[in-house]
């Protein structure tokens, strides 16, 4: 299958992009109005007169809330396992 030629633009920049489908566009198009909604949140709020300096607080943030996640579901995992372990045992211990 032919990968989609797109441009995304961020930040004012235009990058052509070739993806595989439609989904991963519209997945790469949301990110990319995502970042400049943020980008625009960061330029209003705060007296941040370079835009590196705001994309680089947007990468954090994205990044950030990504390691936040895998986390928490590490965290989640562990819980679901030890609870499973401890039923498996009690499952046992009534099937002796």
């Amino acid at each position: 299958m032919e990968k989609l030629k797109i441009n995304i633009v961020i930040a004012g920049r235009t990058y052509p992009l070739s993806v595989n489908n439609t989904k991963e566009e519209e997945g790469m198009r949301k990110a990319a109005n995502a970042i400049n909604k943020l980008i625009s949140m960061y330029e209003e709020n705060y007296a941040v007169s370079d835009k590196q300096d705001v994309l680089a607080m947007c990468a954090l943030q994205f990044a950030s809330k990504a390691e936040i996640s895998s986390i928490e579901k590490d965290s989640t995992n562990r819980e679901v396992v030890n609870k499973i372990n401890e039923l498996t045992q009690l499952v046992d211990s009534h099937l002796q």
